[in-house]
């Protein structure tokens, strides 16, 4: 499951790094995108204007990638989640919460360059793609 984070680096171009591990993705693999990550790129596409070029590519990945749904096992695992988070002292911002939760409940690694997902012990892994970053 592919974090926010490292779609934009992807598309933007930011991490060929990136770029390269999900073309080279082993068949026994499948990349996806949680849909709270679809809902982030769907709000960053709609607070400012967006290059043509840009749009187009981020419209064709969604096109392209499985977009995993939210639903009541999601937000059992979240409620758990969030508790647990908090009582260690180790809350995360709402959306990241969310898609650690998908995460947990789909058992799938978070691609992520974002280092906060280290503090969430139930992630089944997190794994960076950027690593030229």
């Amino acid at each position: 499951m592919i974090d926010t984070n490292t779609v934009s680096y992807i598309i933007k171009g930011n991490s060929p790094a990136a770029r390269a591990r999900l073309a080279l993705l082993p068949k026994d693999e499948a990349a996806c995108i949680s849909s709270i990550t679809a809902a982030e790129i769907r709000f960053g596409l709609a607070r400012r204007p967006i290059p043509s070029a840009f749009r187009a590519a981020m419209e064709g990945f969604l096109a392209k990638i499985p977009i995993l749904p939210w639903g009541s096992e999601e937000a059992l695992v979240y409620g758990g989640l969030r508790a647990k988070q908090e009582a260690a002292g180790k809350p995360l911002e709402s959306m990241d919460l969310l898609i650690a939760a998908h995460a947990i409940s789909a058992g799938a690694r978070l691609v992520t360059h974002d280092a906060v997902f280290r503090q969430v012990e139930d992630l089944p892994a997190t794994v960076d793609w950027a690593t030229d970053l």
